[in-house]
């Protein structure tokens, strides 16, 4: 029998911790998780291929109710320390907000109380029990009934349906426990693809049921978004829910959606006043960074008729505002909780991005007309030099555009041809000659379906009635769409891929509305991660301290040019959506034969040249990372085998290489993406982990496999089993050392010939013998 020192971290588990929690009354069936995971673990991204990191998981989850974890507790070998584990567990308690962990290898636990910031060490019968450590968080809280009461009413739940994620129930927790407390006016942070609305859902539901909250406003600012919550997160208000139309309120019902500008009228007329001020106790609103934040706002009067004692306002956003003007936190305070993107991605609950750079010359080094230089209407262009920052608003270069739209293209025949696309525009104006020119260049996916490309903005009604077909996950059209402001915010494509920038964005909240369009996740139908195609050096804005995450800055050598190294730009005073299309006729002529300077030159006779490329990575704890692909995987190998010895040891005494290659994996080293080299293409995993990583010389497949034929290691076996063996190398030559590994590669086709798996096993004498037969194959294979 084993001693106690020799047992495994699960045998510790299985034979003292669970017992000592049923021996403390803890229901192991109902209210203890075991090894429970709390996140999906990080998408990482390397040219087109992905893989996961390691998920964080707690060994136990301890719960007061299903919605209310309690402790945490980290096992450990009883070959450490009874406090080996604690550090895990605070930290794990500190990101699922949990008052008491625990650490114990078998002998003991010992107590971190998360509330007091004490500890103490406890024999194994002396676990507290459920009713102790509610007890304790009852009085470190000082909870008053209330309190208590709403603690313990439950999520709504069916058979099948999601649960709350961690940051969801901390968000939905903090919010009810707000509320109960007394708080009338509470601010949710939480990036855009993390469930706001499902958070919401789950709020109001809890204080609808207890009977706190019994007539609900939930204020949205576009349809789709009202329309959206009604069919999806809201559905089990169905029976009680109205959605407010044509500006008439009904009372008879008890959770209402509706429109700003549904409410919002004439002063002292507004459709709100149908109802009194203390009609609804809990108006949410959602988006909260647009307009309520703002006093002078009409949709603020909703907010301040609604105000009355005892009626809660809880603002939802993913993007505080905060200006010299206007903030959200003046009206709703700090908030209560937030959920960042960076968490998100961290976390593997949101796609990551790539970020490509396009650097073209008119961009990078200017433009100047030449002398009486006249545009394509005849206008006289004024003599100074452009940049990023007039073109598509004072200036349009025709080529420039079309280079944009070659460039998506590029990459979009490259990747997916039906990746849904959204390319951001200066203006109206600019989206509508941006469609123009992606149509020309898609011209045979258009001539198959006409709505490939669309124009989707606020003055066009074709495109805003296709935008339900553009973010539905099933539909392939509209592919690519071409907007100004619409889409920024609000829009659930779970499937869109690519976003291109080609407009210029000071805007701190926009850009993070804007990169929120692709944070979405959606494995199912292929998408991983999101690429962005910069045209406007907006990605510098991830360098910015407001942004989440601490990027490094990027410096861009174009050729035969200076050191630029980015900056902010001044501001942009240009009007919103920009202009409408032009007229047609002379532009410069107005409606009474005089001449007005025209809004926007143009000319179609100046080429433009892409000067540069730079693809960046989205790395763990929010830095861009701009290394190559080469150096990356040199880092991370380097990492867990610090030697070329401890990685051959490593190597050597694995039975299933595989299992190394998938370790290396969870750190980001994503060996096939290295294989789109040229050079790179023949070697396999072995080579090339020994080549990047420790500046060996590399011997390619079918060069190992040549030199096992000199050595004559095959020969020394005779008829079916000396043929098996050749075919094994084979395989090795063509697919890679994976093949030779287990009996099932003995089920495939090209073994048929040689009889059954079991015919061919006996021709080494038993399967232990075909096993130590492909041992010392793979080792002949990996000689010197």
């Amino acid at each position: 029998m084993k001693s106690k020192k020799q047992m495994t971290e699960e045998d510790i588990k299985n034979k003292f911790i669970t017992p000592a929690l049923t021996q403390s009354g803890w229901d192991v069936q109902t209210n203890v998780f075991f090894e429970h995971n709390f996140t999906d673990g990080r998408v990482i991204v390397r040219g087109n291929l992905t893989t996961r990191a390691p998920r964080k998981r707690t060994d136990y989850l301890l719960m007061h109710k299903k919605n209310y974890p309690i402790a945490i507790i980290e096992a450990k070998d009883n070959r450490h320390s009874i406090g080996a584990g604690i550090q895990q567990a605070i930290e794990y308690a500190d990101i699922l907000d949990i008052p008491f962990t625990y650490s114990s290898n078998g002998d003991g636990f010992l107590e971190h109380d998360m509330l007091t910031g004490k500890e103490r060490e406890l024999p194994m019968d002396e676990f507290p029990t459920p009713e102790e450590l509610w007890e304790r968080y009852e009085h470190e809280r000082n909870l008053s009934e209330e309190q208590k009461e709403m603690i313990n009413e439950p999520y709504y739940f069916q058979l099948g349906d999601k649960t709350p994620r961690y940051y969801q129930r901390i968000a939905i927790n903090k919010t009810v426990d707000a509320i109960a407390r007394g708080q009338d006016r509470i601010l949710l942070v939480m990036a855009t693809g993390t469930g706001k609305t499902y958070t919401a859902f789950q709020i109001i539901y809890r204080l609808w049921k207890a009977g706190k909250k019994k007539k609900v406003l939930f204020l949205a600012d576009r349809n789709v978004l009202v329309d959206q919550t009604m069919a999806n997160d809201f559905k089990p208000f169905e029976k009680v829910m109205t959605k407010v139309e044509n500006r008439k309120l009904d009372s008879s019902y008890e959770i209402y959606l509706a429109l700003y500008h549904q409410l919002a009228g004439e002063e002292g007329r507004e459709p709100f006043r149908q109802f009194k001020p203390d009609f609804f106790d809990l108006v949410v609103i959602d988006e909260a960074h647009r307009g309520s934040a703002k006093e002078e706002s009409a949709w603020r009067k909703v907010l301040d008729y609604f105000s009355v004692e005892g009626t809660t306002h809880i603002g939802l956003t993913a993007t505080p505002l905060r200006t010299k003007e206007v903030s959200s936190t003046d009206y709703f305070g700090q908030p209560i909780y937030t959920y960042s993107l960076k968490q998100g991605i961290d976390d593997g609950f949101l796609a990551p991005y790539k970020v490509i750079r396009v650097g073209m010359d008119v961009d990078l080094e200017g433009y100047r007309p030449e002398k009486g230089k006249l545009d394509i209407y005849g206008n006289p262009i004024e003599d100074r030099e452009y940049n990023v920052k007039d073109y598509d608003r004072n200036l349009i270069i025709d080529d420039r555009t079309q280079k944009v739209a070659q460039r998506i293209t590029e990459f979009l025949k490259k990747t997916d041809l039906f990746a849904k696309t959204i390319v951001f525009c200066i203006d109206i104006d600019h989206a509508e000659r941006m469609r123009q020119a992606l149509v020309n260049e898609n011209a045979d996916l258009v001539k198959d379906n006409p709505r490939y490309v669309m124009r989707i903005t606020g003055d066009n009604q074709v495109g805003k009635a296709q935008l339900d077909n553009f973010i539905d996950r099933e539909s392939k059209y509209p592919t690519i769409v071409t907007t100004s402001k619409l889409l920024t915010t609000g829009v659930d494509a779970k499937t869109c891929k690519l976003i291109v920038l080609d407009s210029n964005i000071n805007s701190m909240t926009e850009f993070k509305q804007i990169i929120g369009r692709g944070t979405r996740l959606d494995p199912e139908h292929g998408k991983e991660y999101f690429t962005i195609l910069d045209f406007r050096n907006a990605s510098r804005l991830f360098a910015d301290p407001d942004f989440d995450g601490d990027p490094e800055d990027v410096i861009d050598i174009p050729p035969e040019g200076p050191i630029v190294a980015p900056g902010p730009e001044p501001p942009d005073d240009g009007p919103i959506d920009g202009f409408p299309p032009e007229p047609g006729g002379d532009p410069g002529t107005g409606g009474d034969g005089t001449v007005e300077p025209p809004k926007k030159f143009r000319i179609n006779n100046v080429d433009v040249k892409v000067l540069s490329e730079r693809v960046q990575y989205y790395d763990k704890g929010g830095k861009l990372i701009t290394e190559s692909l080469t150096d990356y995987t040199k880092k991370n190998i380097l990492k867990e085998y610090a030697t070329l010895e401890a990685f051959l040891n490593k190597w050597n005494s694995e039975q299933k290489k595989q299992a190394i290659i998938d370790e290396l994996e969870e750190h980001g080293v994503l060996l096939d993406a290295l294989r789109e080299n040229e050079n790179l293409k023949d070697l396999d995993d072995f080579d090339l982990i020994c080549h990047l990583a420790f500046d060996q010389p590399p011997l390619t497949k079918a060069e190992r496999a040549n030199n096992v034929r000199k050595r004559g290691y095959i020969y020394q076996y005779k008829d079916v089993a000396r043929d098996v063996l050749e075919t094994l190398l084979e395989k090795y030559k063509d697919e890679g050392i994976n093949e030779l590994e287990g009996t099932e590669v003995l089920e495939l086709k090209e073994f048929e010939k040689f009889g059954s798996p079991l015919k061919i096993v006996k021709a080494f004498g038993g399967k232990k013998g075909y096993l130590n037969a492909v041992k010392q194959l793979q080792d002949e294979i990996y000689l010197a």
